[in-house]
């Protein structure tokens, strides 16, 4: 080397000497290629001192070569600083460009990160290098499934199949990915390929578990094909009736699934044998399977049984209308047929009451039967078993296509406004029953027409029953009579203070709701859930402290309570701290529990990276593509939508009152308080100042801990940083206000129009957000959506108000053409079906005054457009707008004690209080 007579020559031969591998290829002394294995195996194995150690020992001689130093720097991402990592795998990439190694390091320190697109980047720069790198394929293929690039997940599935073509995996990884790039029929194609492939005597062949999987994940293949359900039908009887090719041990879902298919094609009576079997098997308390099964008896064949519009005990008979020949048809099939072949169901004693007509004796007997055996057992949630039999004819179902309705609505509803409630038939044949009960138990001791005399207990039941009815009717007053009979009877069931706590709570007594919860609480303090409504209870009361300690006895004790209820992932618990901070003004926390809630569902779509692998390996493809199907619609779950609607209510809130720093260290003004107020203000004062300075001693223990040069101190350092407590270095989420609100706002609302364009709460608040930056285009896109979804919903007439009236000023000092303006003004006349705006909201309120069971947030909202923007005095010739509010039964849908309070006070501050007739119909508010 030292031949070289140039200066260049010089410098690439000392290069070279440093890193053997740069540009030239040339390998390493063979004992630095032992000790490069070992820093691989070292790594793959967790040991990431030894790989350390075997690291540095290349390094002190060859300190650039490029490889080391990304695995150096990658192991130093699990056992000390991230941005070292991170200049370690930079500098080694720099080093050696043209390694797959180096770049396949810099993908995973980047997937790591959860930086998905920026490793698959990496990756794809690997392969450019080195094509055929089977580990580098398939990090590949799970980072494509993860962020759904389904048609590179396909390539990239089919190049690992024809360079390990022995594999199974990667024969069912491409079937899948065939499956889900819309192409069953090539999935299928795929997948007899494989099974060509195999011996007639494979294990793979026998009867088991993942043969069976994978029969039936064929089978379901073939059904996705368009009109293909014949085939798949014919599939399904061949792998069973066939024995030489039974391979199916899923029998449950064998015939679940044979017996859709025979109600599609019409094969009512053998689908009926068929799902007879399944209740052979078990399956008789499924009220899905008895939806099929009653389709199949009336010879409908357009309903899928298995759909998920269907919730808990919903069938057939209570989501649409059926004639009362078909529903004798039923009740005499359940009652001659299947009561005998199965007098244990509870599910098949509970169906015939929905088959009964409504206030027929037939329901009077068979409920009277069904109401004395479960009170007898003392079954607390019989009044909610049977408040599903309140079913009433849905009038807001409609032909019209919508264009983001989810789901098509059921014809038949669960009645829940009381007045709806208190005339139902069977609502008044079960008040009549109960009533009966507590009249002859109270007096003898028996049940009606009984000589049978009934233990304490079952008087006991009764009351709990008759109260949990007044409840659904909302007669809180008098339920609580009952419920208190209860507790003088037994004041140590847990059950009935769990009663009367939901009745204070919704009366609106909330201290005492939660004094009574906790009381029940202490005679059983393993009852989780009643623990649970007590917390709920006290974070209603903006009691967080006191919550906490509710919280923390079902926490570990060692540890912060905090701390480990996020790591349990409560998110009910978070959402209801959220609602209770921001009730306070405390802005700051608030975020921090919204977005804690927000992590948990990041965390959920982390967590489906370990199935990716797992499924496949196991077979359970059918699962693995519900878990996928899932997964996409994870951002649109209730949970989600309710912190993002709560992150986007703040940053409003601080678009229009901009936070000040100055805000958190302005003195109190200690000269206008009581001496008590003073002197708690100052004690407050104390501990906040104590507890900002332990904050500020943690952090700097911690970035010292962190700068320390020590390495055997490396793991120390990162468990002190997993043991800090959440939002240590920003404990009162003042970095989060200091954002930009709109900006933020903007951001979750996108995620929201992006997966839950058919929940009506989405617009409301993309019109919230673009109002405010004064997009009038989509502001305008914002209310029709939310208007086509619900045309009567909460806040959508106030905000129609407030475009309307915003309109003609932001046009005056807008840039936009006269064509996107006059879709502005087209907009606004569709808004109010080519009506002003005065004749808009009045006709709006002539619609309320006529029904007097007009929900009362509509009522409110009406009330408060028609005063609040004096729009109506050229039209209306109402001179007192109060019977608006005033006129409306509370006995209607939507009424809340939280409702009647914004109402009164809303009359208070309106100009017609003064008046005398409208003072006295206020008492009743």
């Amino acid at each position: 080397m030292n031949n070289h007579n140039s200066n260049n020559g010089n410098n690439s031969t000392n290069h070279q000497s440093d890193n053997p591998q740069a540009g030239q290829g040339r390998p390493m002394p063979k004992k630095e290629q032992d000790l490069f294995k070992s820093v691989v195996k070292h790594y793959e194995s967790k040991q990431y001192k030894k790989g350390l150690k075997a690291a540095e020992s290349i390094l002190k001689k060859f300190p650039k070569h490029g490889e080391t130093l990304c695995m150096k720097g990658l192991i130093t991402s699990y056992t000390g600083s991230k941005e070292d990592a991170v200049n370690l795998v930079k500098m080694g990439l720099m080093n050696d460009m043209r390694s797959h190694v180096c770049w396949h390091v810099y993908g995973l320190l980047h997937r790591a990160e959860r930086n998905y697109n920026e490793a698959i980047k990496a990756y794809k720069q690997a392969l450019r290098i080195d094509s055929d790198n089977l580990q580098i394929l398939r990090d590949l293929s799970l980072l494509q499934i993860q962020m759904r690039d389904l048609a590179g997940f396909a390539l990239t599935r089919h190049t690992i199949l024809t360079l390990k073509p022995n594999q199974k995996n990667n024969w069912l990884s491409f079937a899948l990915a065939k499956q889900l790039i819309e192409d069953p029929l090539g999935a299928i194609q795929v997948i007899d390929a494989y099974i060509g492939t195999l011996d007639e005597n494979s294990q793979e062949l026998d009867k088991s578990y993942e043969a069976s999987e994978l029969t039936l994940y064929k089978n379901y293949l073939l059904s996705q094909i368009p009109n293909n359900l014949s085939q798949a039908y014919t599939h399904l009887q061949q792998c069973k009736e066939n024995p030489e090719k039974d391979t199916i041990v899923d029998l449950s879902s064998y015939y679940q699934q044979k017996a859709y298919y025979e109600l599609q094609l019409e094969k009512y009576d053998t689908a009926q044998q068929t799902y007879t079997l399944l209740f052979q098997r078990g399956e008789t308390e499924n009220h899905a399977i008895h939806s099929g099964y009653m389709a199949a008896l009336l010879h409908i064949p357009t309903h899928n049984p298995m759909s998920h519009t269907l919730k808990g005990t919903q069938t057939l008979a209570t989501t649409i209308i059926l004639t009362p020949q078909q529903k004798d048809t039923l009740y005499q099939h359940y009652h001659t047929v299947l009561c005998p072949s199965f007098p244990r169901s509870n599910a098949i004693q509970r169906l015939l009451l929905t088959l009964l007509p409504q206030g027929s004796q037939e329901l009077q007997n068979a409920m009277d039967t069904y109401c004395r055996r479960k009170i007898r057992k003392g079954v607390p949630s019989l009044a909610s078993d049977l408040s599903a039999l309140f079913v009433i004819q849905n009038t807001h179902t409609s032909s019209q296509n919508k264009p983001y309705q989810q789901h098509q609505q059921h014809d038949l509803i669960i009645a829940t406004a009381p007045y709806s409630i208190k005339l139902h038939p069977t609502f008044q044949i079960l008040h009549t029953l109960v009533q009966s009960y507590i009249h002859s138990l109270e007096s003898t001791s028996t049940f009606p027409n009984c000589t049978k005399e009934e233990p304490p207990s079952t008087l006991l039941w009764t009351w709990f029953l008759y109260s949990s009815l007044l409840e659904i009717t909302q007669d809180y007053k008098q339920a609580l009579i009952y419920a208190d009979k209860c507790l003088e009877h037994t004041p140590t069931l847990v059950e009935v203070y769990e009663l009367k706590g939901r009745l204070l709570q919704s009366a609106g007594d909330i201290s005492s709701a939660a004094k009574c919860l906790d009381h029940g609480r202490e005679l059983d303090k393993q009852d989780r859930y009643i623990n649970n409504l007590t917390t709920k209870c006290y974070l209603m009361l903006n009691q967080e402290d006191t919550a906490l300690k509710r919280m923390s006895l079902f926490t570990r004790h060692e540890s912060d309570p905090q701390q480990n209820i996020f790591d349990m992932q409560s998110i009910w618990y978070e959402l209801d701290l959220a609602d209770c901070y921001a009730r306070k003004g405390l802005w700051g926390k608030s975020l921090q529990k919204y977005l804690a809630v927000e992590k948990h569902f990041e965390d959920f779509h982390e967590d489906q990276f370990d199935f990716h692998a797992y499924c496949i390996r196991k077979v359970t493809l059918r699962s693995y593509v519900q878990t996928l199907q899932w997964e996409d619609d994870l951002w649109g779950h209730d949970y989600y939508r309710r912190a993002a609607e709560g992150i986007i209510k703040i940053y409003i809130h601080l678009h229009e009152h901009p936070w000040k720093e100055t805000q958190e260290m302005e003195t109190p003004d200690y000269a206008s308080m009581t001496p008590a107020e003073r002197k708690k203000a100052k004690a407050m004062a104390r501990k906040q100042k104590k507890k900002m300075a332990k904050e500020a001693e943690v952090k700097s223990n911690m970035n010292t801990n962190v700068n320390s040069n020590d390495k055997s101190n490396l793991n120390t350092n990162a468990n002190a940083k997993k043991k800090l407590p959440l939002h240590h270095d920003d404990p009162d989420g003042i970095q989060l206000m200091k954002k930009d609100a709109l900006t933020e706002a903007k951001k979750y609302s996108a995620t929201l129009v992006k997966n839950a364009p058919h929940k009506y709460s989405t617009w409301i608040c993309q019109y919230d957000i673009a109002i405010r930056r004064q997009k009038m285009t989509m502001a305008l896109q914002a209310l029709f959506n939310a208007k086509s979804l619900d045309p009567n919903g909460n806040g959508l007439l106030t905000r129609i108000v407030d475009f309307v009236g915003k309109l003609s000023s932001i046009m005056e000092n807008s840039s936009s053409p006269e064509v996107v303006k006059q879709l502005w003004l087209d907009g606004r006349d569709a808004l109010l079906s080519n009506q002003s705006l005065d004749q808009y909201v009045s006709h709006a309120a002539e619609a309320v005054l006529e029904n007097p069971l007009t929900n009362l947030s509509i009522r409110l909202e009406v009330f408060q457009s028609y005063t609040s923007y004096s729009i109506c005095s050229s039209y209306s010739k109402m001179q007192d707008p109060t019977p608006i509010l005033t006129n409306g039964r509370l006995d209607g849908s939507g009424v809340t004690v939280e409702l009647c309070k914004e109402a009164i006070q809303c009359l208070k501050s309106s100009k017609y209080s003064c008046n005398d007739a409208n003072k006295t119909k206020m008492e009743k508010w």
